[in-house]
């Protein structure tokens, strides 16, 4: 279970150093590059298999550790752009909607055990992620550009799903902290190909707040991937148990920091879906 702690800790403290990127007004592409540079050290840095590092490419997960770094980066663009063209409720109710898409992977694929209790679990964190992340628009309207949250829905599902797929066959608890450093430097390379085709973005990398900041998130953002692999090994609970559990653990913790710090105002509604993924958690737990 300590796993699935640090992977809500981690994960939530990713959503603390945007906010903070939001409220210094810090460039979020510049704090992204940065944070990828940092998580890819990392890894390496406390990698245990010194001999591993050096023949990383040869490796069988290379692939999909690539793959997954470049899908990454892909999906932060498009949560900034449906942030824009959707709003922030939508993009979120997509991102942490797209929780079901490994779920199921891990049911179907690996044929993992279905109960009532677990069934009735995931039903209720779907129906509490939905109460907690509802907001109106201001108009009242469907935005015309509906397909980009479908997009992140099936984005972020798939990347999920990856990581599940990959830590099922390829990656144990010996070459999580390689495999991990190598996707998350994907990403910073991504990162810096994009920055190119704009160079007066590199003008922002001389402001010591960003620098401490993107440092600081990719340590968070390093440890919320590296330790969702953890939990997955662990075999503590269920892979879809484990997402379920992850995500609105999520969504919940980062409410009430956004509430209390952040004086963020949650609507009735959202109290209700934030108790009511609280109670899916219990429900989730018992099943495993």
């Amino acid at each position: 279970m300590i796993w699935v702690l640090l992977t809500i800790l981690s994960a939530t403290g990713i959503f603390v150093f945007f906010k903070l990127f939001d409220k210094y007004k810090l460039p979020n592409l510049n704090g992204i590059v940065i944070n990828y540079l940092v998580a890819g050290l990392l890894g390496f840095a406390i990698s245990p298999n010194r001999a591993m590092v050096t023949e990383i490419f040869n490796a069988d997960w290379a692939p999909l550790a690539i793959i997954i770094g470049v899908l990454f980066i892909l999906m932060f663009f498009v949560i900034g752009y449906s942030s824009i063209v959707s709003g922030m409720s939508l993009t979120t109710l997509a991102s942490k909607m797209s929780v079901v898409i490994p779920i199921l992977f891990s049911i179907i694929y690996f044929n993992e055990p279905v109960t009532n209790i677990k069934v009735f679990g995931l039903i209720l964190a779907l129906l509490g992620l939905v109460l907690a992340v509802y907001k109106k628009r201001k108009d009242g309207k469907l935005s015309k550009q509906f397909w980009v949250p479908i997009i992140l829905f099936l984005g972020m599902g798939c990347v999920d799903s990856l990581v599940k797929y990959a830590q099922e066959t390829h990656v144990n608890d010996e070459i999580s902290s390689v495999f991990t450093a190598l996707l998350f430097s994907v990403s910073f390379l991504v990162g810096i190909i994009i920055m190119l085709t704009r160079p007066k973005t590199f003008r922002a990398f001389k402001n010591p707040r960003l620098l401490a900041l993107g440092a600081g998130l990719g340590i968070v953002n390093y440890g919320s991937i590296y330790f969702l692999i953890r939990a997955l090994n662990s075999k503590v609970f269920d892979s879809s148990v484990i997402f379920g559990i992850n995500n609105i653990g999520i969504i919940a913790l980062s409410a009430m920091i956004g509430f209390v710090f952040f004086k963020e105002r949650l609507t009735r509604l959202n109290w209700i879906g934030l108790i009511t993924c609280i109670v899916a958690i219990a429900v989730l737990y018992i099943t495993k």
